[in-house]
């Protein structure tokens, strides 16, 4: 893609510009890395011009590409179809500014955006699950409490339908969270394996934008059609469940198997597990009951009991909404949220067809 030549740089040059000015905060320091490390004298300024020049270049590129393939002018893939193809879609946030203000920062905001990240992958299928009990990360207390905790942190804004922060249930605190629940023995630090699929080497490619749904689903369809993902033979489509990454798996990717990522019920599992349990204890039993449950693709039973502890407490007395962070209240967002995504939730069955379950891939790479 880096192939302008009118400033007189080498695509090398100019690879190291672009990777500079995305790895640091600022024009100006990317100038200062490329004159220490480069021996390259240019100016912020300029860094900044042809930072905007090629990335509008490469806009203009993938905009092409995704509107001949929605418009049926495709070129057939060149690649081979991978063995295991997996697509994990999630949203971010990002700090913005307003353009046009001059020099400085005006009208600062977090916005959200969108990323989807595109991996092939090898692995075996199974005649039963191959990982039936929970891996020891989701259920090593302080790790699960401290992870929740991130993800809804950087999740943004709530949404009317979305559970309370943690910091607002009224829980001791005080109190020093449950030691980890052993799991089943591990297999032997050099042993591989066999589930969950592998990542092949440099097989990652990474799609992202700060338009709508409509817009970015077309840019992930498209890249997956370039991959030659539609050929694979088994593939995934991972997100957290909300009604959009449905709409978007029936129009483009219906080629793929639909997996709610378990991190995210996991997430709803241990909020509510906060809100009705009087002890941090307590709190930690009932989460791991839940997400083994769950693991083991028992979501119905979870959501029978939820439904059962739901009907034993009090009903609302008074007009208006229920406080976010009242049990009733939480339950019934959980329950929602799992009966809406009870469908994509058979997560035995996806380890049996040698599937991921999570989408930590696109997480991370948010």
């Amino acid at each position: 893609m880096l192939r302008l030549d009118e400033h007189g740089y080498s695509p090398t040059a100019l690879y190291h510009i672009m990777y500079a000015t995305a790895e640091v905060k600022s024009h100006q320091k990317a100038a200062k890395l490329l004159d220490v490390l480069d021996d390259l004298s240019i100016s912020g300024r300029h860094v900044n011009r042809l930072a905007e020049e090629i990335g509008l270049a490469m806009a203009a590129e993938r905009d092409r590409a995704v509107e001949d393939f929605v418009h049926h002018r495709r070129q057939p893939p060149t690649t081979p179809a991978p063995e295991v193809a997996v697509v994990g879609l999630d949203g971010g946030r990002t700090l913005t500014r307003e353009s046009g203000q001059g020099t400085g920062v005006h009208g600062q905001a977090w916005k959200e955006d969108k990323v989807a990240c595109l991996h092939s992958m090898q692995g075996e299928t199974f005649r039963s699950d191959p990982h039936p009990e929970p891996p020891r990360c989701f259920l090593d207390a302080p790790r699960v409490d401290e992870m929740v905790r991130d993800i809804q942190a950087n999740h943004g804004k709530r949404q009317e339908h979305e559970l309370p922060q943690l910091e607002e249930l009224a829980l001791d605190k005080a109190k020093a969270a449950a030691p980890a629940t052993p799991s089943v023995d591990a297999p032997p630090a050099a042993a591989k394996p066999a589930w969950p699929p592998q990542r092949i080497e440099n097989s990652r490619s990474c799609v992202a934008t700060m338009q709508d749904c409509h817009a970015f689903g077309k840019m992930v369809a498209a890249e997956a059609y370039r991959r030659n993902f539609p050929a694979a033979p088994r593939g995934a489509l991972l997100g957290d469940g909300g009604a959009w990454f449905w709409t978007q798996h029936q129009k483009w990717f219906s080629y793929l198997t639909p997996i709610a990522d378990f991190v995210h019920p996991l997430t709803y599992l241990y909020v509510t597990a906060t809100a009705v349990s009087p002890t941090v204890s307590q709190r930690w039993q009932q989460y791991v009951a839940w997400m083994r449950q769950c693991w083991q693709s028992g979501v119905a039973d979870v959501i029978a009991d939820m439904e059962a502890r739901l009907a034993h407490l009090e009903p609302h007395p008074g007009p208006g909404k229920l406080p976010a962070t009242d049990p009733r209240e939480v339950l019934r967002r959980t329950i929602g949220y799992l009966r809406n995504n009870q469908d994509h939730m058979n997560y035995a069955e996806y380890r049996q067809q040698g599937l991921p379950v999570t989408s930590s891939l696109v997480e991370s790479l948010i």
